[in-house]
């Protein structure tokens, strides 16, 4: 029987979620399975990647195809990498200690990579968060200097007025006298 690694999709319109299967190649997509072996969600950003990780080695081993784009998630968790230094064991070119500490060192240089993404997103949305606060104070300042401009003038044209107004009572005063 030909199996697949795949992805079954759930969740919902917009918003997908997919299940990391091993199925028969002739079941449909979302169809009957053999085994469950984890979860992606493309949704957050870096992706969600949950798996078994002996789980998969093991149908990796014994023949099962990943499809393309479970074949990306495999390679990004380091599955084919560790299916690659096992082959190597296989044939006398590694030991088993070196097979474990080159994927040792695989995984932390990974992990910094993934770290440094998140990090890296997260002081970005700060800096956006920052430049859209400054940007906005700039405006109130600006709307405040113009109402300020705007209510200026018109009190010192009232004030203007005001003595007008009286200078010409008291000039008609002494005119009449």
């Amino acid at each position: 029987m030909a199996t697949k690694i795949r992805l079954q999709r759930h969740g919902k319109k917009g918003k997908p979620f997919y299940y990391i299967i091993v199925a028969d190649a002739r079941a449909p997509r979302d169809g009957r399975f053999i085994e469950r072996l984890g979860s992606y969600n493309p949704n957050t950003n870096p992706a969600t990647i949950d798996i078994n990780f002996d789980k998969t080695l093991e149908w990796v081993n014994n023949g099962a195809q990943p499809t393309d784009t479970c074949r990306a998630i495999l390679s990004y968790k380091g599955v084919l990498y560790k299916k690659h230094l096992q082959g190597g064991a296989k044939k006398g070119a590694l030991t088993e200690e070196q097979v474990e500490t080159k994927f040792a060192e695989w995984l932390d240089q990974k992990d910094g990579k993934i770290t440094g993404k998140k990090t890296g997103l997260v002081s970005a949305k700060d800096e956006v968060r920052k430049a859209a606060l400054a940007a906005e104070a700039k405006k109130k300042e600006e709307r405040a200097a113009a109402i300020a401009a705007k209510n200026t003038p018109a009190a010192e044209e009232i004030e203007e007025e005001a003595p007008a107004e009286t200078e010409t009572p008291e000039a008609e005063a002494e005119s009449a006298e």
